[in-house]
Formats: C-alpha cells, sequence, structure tokens
C-alpha cells in the first residue's frame, strides 16, 4: 500500500489554542513547533526518491552485472509504511470522551436550569430591606423563628440553643 503524501498540516492550530487554557500556553507552543518542524523536515525530502542513471554506471563501474545487480536491488526495493494500529483506538477514546462530554453538559443544563429557577425565586422576593418578619417567614420558613413551634434563646442562632452540640474543631499538627 503506498502512503500518501502530507499536503497540509490536518489539526486545527487556531481552534485547538482556542482550548487551551492559559497555563499550558508555553506547552502548546512547544509542542505546534515540534509539529511545525516535523512537517518541514518531510517537506524538505522530495516524494519520490531521485532517478539513478544507470547506464552512466554501467559505463563506469569495470565489474560486469554489479550494476544490473545494484539496480534490480534498488528497483525491488519498498520501504512499508507503518500500519495504522491507533486510529481505531484513538477513535474509541474520542467516542468515550465525546459520551463524557455530553453528559457533562445534560447534567450542566440542568444544573442551570435549577438555578435559573433558584433566581427566579430570588428575583420574585420583596427587597429584604422592605421585608417584614411575616415576609420572611413566608419567603423562607425554615430559617424564620417561630416562637411557638420552635422557640429559641436570643440571638436565635444554633450555638445559644440548648441542644446545640459543639463540633470538634481539626487537630492541628502543631
Amino acid at each position: 500500500m503506498a502512503a500518501k503524501r502530507i499536503v497540509k498540516s490536518s489539526i486545527d492550530w487556531v481552534a485547538l489554542s482556542e482550548r487551551v487554557p492559559e497555563h499550558q500556553r508555553q506547552s502548546f507552543a512547544a509542542f505546534k513547533a515540534k509539529s511545525d518542524g516535523y512537517l518541514r523536515r518531510v517537506f524538505a525530502n522530495p516524494e519520490k526518491a531521485p532517478a539513478i542513471d544507470w547506464a552512466f554506471y554501467k559505463e563506469r563501474v569495470p565489474i560486469a552485472g554489479m550494476v544490473d545487480d545494484f539496480q534490480k536491488q534498488y528497483g525491488a526495493l519498498t520501504i512499508p509504511f507503518p500500519p495504522d494500529t491507533i486510529s481505531s483506538q484513538l477513535d474509541a477514546q474520542e467516542k468515550e470522551i465525546k459520551a463524557d462530554v455530553e453528559k457533562f453538559k445534560a447534567d450542566s443544563n440542568a444544573r442551570i436550569a435549577e438555578y435559573k429557577k433558584q433566581l427566579a425565586h430570588l428575583a420574585s422576593l420583596i427587597p429584604y430591606d422592605q421585608m417584614t418578619m411575616e415576609d420572611f417567614r413566608d419567603a423562607y420558613p425554615e430559617q424564620a423563628i417561630d416562637p411557638l413551634n420552635k422557640p429559641s434563646f436570643w440571638p436565635h442562632t444554633p450555638e445559644e440553643q440548648l441542644d446545640y452540640e459543639e463540633k470538634e474543631a481539626p487537630q492541628s499538627g502543631h
């Protein structure tokens, strides 16, 4: 199977650079420079091996049959192109990553919808500076002071209540 000549890079460097995080720009630039250097080295070589003037050598080489032998060996020489064993793995990995990305996008859209709902709720509330204690109780029943059903001591923080249990502070290594 003959390998086809690389005409240009198949990588969209502009689109790729837009996705590179700021802290990895230097590594990306080094990678692009290596890739461009490789491409330049490939383009510096001719697509086909240069033609050899066998008649010139037949006239000048005194050993009979040596040039014919070289010509036959040169004509039979084929440089094998390595088989592509990685593309299928990359395609499978790309499909897996695309599935993960789609799942992340779906989860993110669900979170966005929930956050929009919360923002709509907050926007529908009366501003705090205009809110009465009854309005606060209606808007936030779990946080409001309820002296009849849940009596509490002033300043009504969890630490000041009778049933409060202090959580142990993490031990420091000093």
